[in-house]
C-alpha cells in the first residue's frame, strides 16, 4: 500500500506542472514569502506612518481649510526658502497635514493647511514605512532588485496556476478531501492537506497580487502594450509625458490656483490630491486627480497644463484608453487591497501571508524526500506517463493538435481568471472591474510570454532535438495569444465604460 502511494505521487510530480511548481518553489520561494510579508505591512502604510509619526500628520482641526493650489502661494510667502516638487492631500480629514517633498534632498515637509505654518519635517528615505517599501520592491538591492522581485513575483503566478493543477483531484469523488483538513491523521498528512487547501482558497488574491505586482515591476514594457493593443503606436505615451509648456518671454506664468481651477473644470467630479509644480520655463503643471467612482478610495486621473496660458496638454480621461486609465485607478488599490475598502485589505494582508505559509509547509514537504533520496543515492522517481494521443504525431500534425489543445486551455484560463478577479472582491460587492482588470492585464503577460515564443521558436527550428518541445511551446503560446488578444478587444470595443 505504501509502495502503491509513493509511485502514484512520483507519477503526479513527473508532469511538468508538478515540476514547476516544485523548482520555483525552491528557487523562488523564500523571495516570494518575504516581499509577500513586507506587502502585508504595506497594505496599512498610511495607517502605519501616521501612527508612528502622528506629530507630523496631525494638525489642530480648524473652521477653512486653505485650497490646495492656494496654499502652495502661501506656503511659498511664507517659507521662501523651503523648495518642493511636489505637494498632495490625499486625506479628507480635517486634522490632516498637507505633504510637501524635495525629491533632490529627500526631504518630507509637513504643512498646516489652515494657515500654511510648516508642522514638521524628515528624511522621507528614513521612514519606517519608506525601509518597508524598499524591501518590499527591491529587497534593498540598488536598480537588479526590482526586477529579481518582479520575476520572483511572476513566479508566484506560475506557482499559484501550477498548484492549481497539482490540487485538481483525479476523481470527483476526492472533492471533499482536497477541501478540508483531517485532523485526525498524523502531522505530515495535515500539513500535506493545510498546503493544498490553504493553497486553493488563498489562490484568487494571491494570483491578483502577483499579477499587479509583476504589472507594477515591468510597467516600462506593460504601458506601451496597453497602448499598442487599444490600437495607439507606443511612442504616444513618451509623447504624452514628454509635453512642455510654450514659453514666451515676459510672459507671467498662471497662478497655481488658477491651474487647479482649470483642471476641476476639465474633470468634473475629481479634485486635486496632488500638484507636481514647474521646475524650469518650459515644464508644466501635472495635477493628480481623485474622483469619487470606484475604486472606493477614488478613482485616479492625471492632467497636465502649460503653467503660462493654462491650456491642457495631456488629459488621461480624453488621451488614454480605458486601459490605460484602469492601470493609473486600479492596478496599486488591487495590488494592496484598498479597493474594495476593509474586507478587500484584510484579504491583501491574507493574501501576501499565504506565501511564507506555502512555502514553510512545501518545505516540510519536499525536505524528507529530498533526505530520504541523498541518503539512499536516488535520483528523483520518474515514472513513465501513459503515451498521448500527441506522441505519434509529427510536424504540421503536431503543431495544429497543440494549436487545438492551447484554444482549450486558453478558454479554461480566461474563465478561471475571471473568476479569480471577481473573487476578490465578492466580499465587497465589486466583481465585474476586478475580473475585467484581471483578463485584461492577464492578456499583456500572454503578450509578451508569446513575444518570448516565436524568436525561440525560429532559431530551435534547426535543431532536431529541441525542435519538437519548442514546437508544442510556440503553439500553446500563439493560442493563448490568439484567444486573450481576442477577448481583451471584445471588452475594450464593447465600450465597457467600468474605469
Amino acid at each position: 500500500m505504501k509502495q502503491q502511494k509513493r509511485l502514484r505521487w512520483a507519477k503526479h510530480q513527473s508532469r511538468w506542472f508538478g515540476k514547476w511548481h516544485l523548482y520555483l518553489g525552491i528557487i523562488a520561494g523564500a523571495i516570494v514569502a518575504f516581499t509577500g510579508l513586507t506587502g502585508s505591512i504595506l497594505v496599512f502604510d498610511d495607517e502605519i506612518d501616521r501612527a508612528l509619526n502622528r506629530e507630523l500628520f496631525d494638525v489642530l482641526a480648524q473652521q477653512q481649510k486653505i485650497p490646495l493650489g492656494e496654499a502652495i502661494t502661501v506656503i511659498g510667502q511664507k517659507h521662501p526658502t523651503i523648495h518642493l516638487d511636489y505637494i498632495q492631500n490625499l486625506g479628507d480629514k480635517p486634522n490632516d497635514a498637507y505633504h510637501g517633498y524635495n525629491f533632490d534632498t529627500e526631504e518630507q515637509f509637513f504643512f498646516n493647511p489652515y494657515t500654511g505654518d510648516l508642522s514638521g519635517k524628515r528624511i522621507y528615505e528614513t521612514s519606517f514605512i519608506h525601509v518597508v517599501t524598499d524591501l518590499h520592491t527591491s529587497l534593498l538591492v540598488p536598480v537588479a532588485g526590482q526586477y529579481i522581485v518582479g520575476l520572483a513575483t511572476l513566479c508566484l503566478l506560475i506557482l499559484t496556476i501550477s498548484g492549481l493543477r497539482l490540487w485538481i483531484p483525479d476523481k470527483w469523488k476526492q472533492l471533499k478531501s482536497v477541501l478540508t483538513v483531517n485532523f485526525k491523521a498524523s502531522f505530515k498528512r495535515q500539513n500535506y492537506d493545510w498546503h493544498n487547501v490553504l493553497g486553493f482558497y488563498s489562490a484568487p488574491v494571491v494570483s491578483l497580487l502577483s499579477l499587479t505586482g509583476v504589472c507594477i515591476t515591468f510597467s516600462m514594457l506593460v504601458v506601451p502594450l496597453l497602448f499598442i493593443l487599444s490600437g495607439q503606436p507606443p511612442q504616444g505615451v513618451a509623447k504624452l509625458l514628454s509635453v512642455q509648456s510654450i514659453y514666451v518671454a515676459g510672459a507671467q506664468p498662471l497662478s497655481p490656483a488658477e491651474i487647479v481651477r482649470i483642471a476641476e473644470q476639465h474633470m468634473p467630479g475629481s479634485r486635486a490630491a496632488g500638484i507636481s509644480l514647474p521646475h524650469d520655463s518650459v515644464s508644466n503643471w501635472r495635477i493628480d486627480m481623485l474622483g469619487t467612482r470606484l475604486p472606493v478610495e477614488g478613482n485616479r486621473e492625471m492632467i497636465m497644463i502649460d503653467q503660462y496660458s493654462g491650456k491642457i496638454l495631456l488629459s488621461s480621461r480624453a488621451d488614454f484608453p480605458d486601459v490605460g486609465n484602469a492601470y493609473l485607478s486600479w492596478l496599486t488599490p488591487i495590488h494592496y487591497g484598498s479597493f474594495g475598502g476593509l474586507p478587500t485589505q484584510i484579504l491583501a494582508i491574507i493574501g501576501g501571508l499565504m506565501p511564507l505559509v506555502l512555502f514553510v509547509t512545501g518545505f516540510i514537504i519536499w525536505w524528507p524526500r529530498y533526505k530520504k533520496q541523498r541518503k539512499n543515492g536516488e535520483r528523483p522517481r520518474q515514472e513513465k506517463v501513459p503515451v498521448l494521443q500527441q506522441a505519434s504525431l509529427s510536424g504540421w500534425l503536431y503543431f495544429v493538435f497543440n494549436i487545438k489543445k492551447g484554444m482549450q486551455y486558453a478558454a479554461c484560463f480566461v474563465v478561471v481568471g475571471a473568476l479569480m478577479g471577481a473573487l476578490y472582491g465578492l466580499i465587497r460587492g465589486i466583481v465585474i472591474q476586478p475580473a475585467v482588470f484581471t483578463l485584461l492585464f492577464t492578456t499583456v503577460l500572454v503578450v509578451i510570454n508569446f513575444a518570448v515564443a516565436l524568436p525561440v521558436f525560429l532559431v530551435a527550428i534547426p535543431f532536431k532535438r529541441a525542435r519538437r518541445a519548442v514546437t508544442r511551446y510556440f503553439a500553446l503560446s500563439l493560442s493563448f495569444a490568439a484567444v486573450f488578444v481576442g477577448v481583451y478587444w471584445l471588452l475594450t470595443a464593447t465600450g465597457l465604460k467600468i474605469f
